[in-house]
């Protein structure tokens, strides 16, 4: 009878989802439903044309001890995702926020969180690598390290920089309280604060030159970071830090002039607004963030579509995590003519966030994201999109 009931709800999760948006071509669990807790997918599409799949899983977030990255693969061809697998876990250390991407020689990373003393601010940055990954089941992981940046001096020299070309403003209330800014300037001096806490969420971009950008933010400084390499991924160092008042966890596309574009979820004051920064030399600075017209409150994904439009995924809402809206932009953001939303439920009666989108080179937008309907329905979605059928307004 349980078995019959978790069929039930899937299926009515997959027509609500379907009669929500005409777009939708797919949509389904990677896993049954189930109590643990279950966020931050990763998805990445294979030479061969399998699916990869990754998430944390455990107990809780950073303050359980057991929580490890699991995966799934959807081969070509098939129609379901297959048993998870392990793909990493630090003994007695919370692993987290995984990454999965490919570099310009194919070569397989997953990038992800070490979170020493269950503090996010310890969190410790770690890498897989993989050429043999095409077969069943987990790739043959064959090298792992740790990716350990040094933010320089000039790391405190532009925060403060930046810190002053943003609007004035007042957190921190009290006549006796510090101010906010003031917190961040001082803390960017200390070099042990600013080399650690860098955490992974989005997937990084790939410039033609094989240049990798890999978004990183901290909860410590409450901003972000890009995470350079221009040997393949065999080495890395931190780019200046992207100053704002909450922007964390971006998402980075090229525009058509070779700027580069971050959008990232709002962390800071009211009201909650997707944040937007742009870099002239190839993620090296970034302009202090300001806020878009977006809601925000959880979680944003960026995509330039191979038709040239700009793809915006995430909860375009300022009070919780029941909607992730799919945006799509022919002017780099400056408006949005066609919107659709892959969840749009009452607040309270689910929760949907964390998403990773990729294209496919038939067009279609592959799509996972953390869907958390009930205490004992915790699972990673699946979604394929076709933007050609999502409708302007």
């Amino acid at each position: 009878m349980k078995f019959l009931k978790i069929i039930i709800a899937l299926l009515v999760l997959s027509f609500q989802s379907l009669a929500q948006s005409p777009a939708i071509v797919k949509s389904m669990l990677i896993f049954p439903g189930q109590d643990k807790h279950v966020h931050g997918s990763s998805l990445v599409r294979l030479p061969n044309g399998d699916y990869l799949s990754v998430w944390f899983y455990g107990s809780g977030e950073r303050t359980a001890d057991d929580v490890k990255l699991m995966g799934s693969r959807l081969k070509k061809g098939d129609s379901q995702w297959s048993e998870p697998f392990l793909m990493a876990d630090t003994p007695n250390i919370p692993d987290c926020n995984p990454v999965l991407f490919l570099n310009k020689e194919n070569k397989l990373f997953l990038v992800w969180i070490a979170v020493q003393a269950n503090q996010w601010e310890q969190s410790v940055l770690r890498v897989r690598t993989s050429m043999n990954y095409s077969k069943e089941g987990a790739p043959v992981w064959e090298w792992q390290d740790n990716i350990l940046l040094k933010p320089g001096n000039d790391f405190a020299t532009e925060v403060s920089k930046k810190l002053k070309q943003l609007p004035e403003h007042h957190i921190g209330w009290a006549g006796y309280a510090p101010k906010y800014d003031d917190m961040i300037s001082k803390a960017s001096v200390d070099p042990v604060k600013r080399s650690f806490g860098w955490m992974t969420r989005i997937k990084p971009l790939i410039l033609e030159n094989g240049r990798i950008i890999l978004p990183l933010y901290s909860d410590g400084f409450n901003f972000s970071l890009m995470a350079i390499s221009d040997d393949q991924g065999t080495s890395w160092r931190p780019s200046l830090p992207l100053v704002g008042r909450g922007p964390i966890q971006p998402a980075v596309v090229k525009k058509k002039n070779g700027n580069l574009l971050a959008y990232l979820r709002d962390s800071g004051d009211n009201p909650p607004r997707v944040h937007m920064s742009e870099s002239t030399d190839q993620g090296e600075t970034w302009s202090p963030s300001v806020k878009t017209d977006i809601p925000n409150t959880a979680s944003v994904e960026l995509l330039v579509l191979k038709d040239g439009r700009l793809a915006f995924l995430g909860n375009d809402i300022i009070d919780g995590r029941y909607r992730i809206g799919l945006f799509l932009s022919d002017d780099e953001g400056k408006t949005w003519k066609w919107k659709t939303y892959l969840e749009n439920v009452a607040p309270g009666k689910g929760s949907f966030s964390y998403p990773c989108m990729t294209q496919s080179p038939d067009g279609l937008l592959h799509i996972t994201y953390s869907s958390h309907i009930e205490k004992d329905q915790k699972s990673i979605k699946y979604v394929v999109v076709d933007p050609q059928k999502i409708k302007s307004e």
